[in-house]
């Protein structure tokens, strides 16, 4: 069965376009970058926030490809926490010319609808705008972008837009409708 997928692109040009959000009042939350490359604790943050939206592309990837992903140059996963429990991540892509993508973005299941999203998306973006200071030989950042699509989650457009990002694409395609893989395999949310 196939179904209408919208894909949107957006955008910041300069750091001064980011729009900040606190951290929710009365959590423990703390936001911590994943220095240590681990496909493993890579393919756990995946699947543990994406298993119930459909994130299956890098379902079929193998331990190499993973370990090629953690291991670039630049690319670094910021994850934030409540009381030392994950809660969600954002995986930043170093691309050329002074381009970061936030390649994914979003909240464990249980950790939604508590205010951490719009905190978390800020302090990844911030750190998109700042990754030439932690990467030496890494240009000054110019544009940070990221898309998101009709399949994410209800109130992931309206953050990226009270964030700061501005629509520069729209993509509509019929795609083959796929099964919510879960967490782990045969697992549903």
């Amino acid at each position: 069965m196939s179904i209408t997928l919208t894909t949107w692109s957006l955008e910041q040009t300069s750091p001064s376009d980011l729009r900040p959000s606190p951290a929710p009042e009365g959590d423990d939350i703390t936001i911590a970058r994943a220095e240590v490359p681990s496909p493993e604790y890579s393919r756990f943050l995946y699947t543990a926030v994406g298993g119930d939206i459909r994130w299956n592309d890098r379902l079929p990837l193998s331990y190499k490809q993973w370990q090629e992903i953690v291991e670039k140059p630049g690319a670094e996963i910021w994850v934030a926490y409540d009381r030392g429990t994950p809660a969600g991540y954002v995986e930043l892509d170093p691309q050329p010319e002074g381009v970061v993508e936030i390649v994914y973005f979003g909240l464990i299941p249980a950790f939604r609808g508590r205010r951490i999203g719009g905190h978390l998306l800020s302090f990844g973006t911030a750190r998109a705008w700042d990754l030439a200071e932690r990467w030496p030989d890494r240009e000054p950042t110019k544009r940070v972008w990221l898309h998101t699509c009709s399949l994410d989650g209800p109130h992931a457009m309206a953050n990226y837009e009270r964030r700061g990002f501005r629509l520069f694409d729209t993509k509509v395609e019929e795609v083959e409708e796929s099964e919510t893989p879960g967490p782990w395999p045969g697992a549903h949310a």
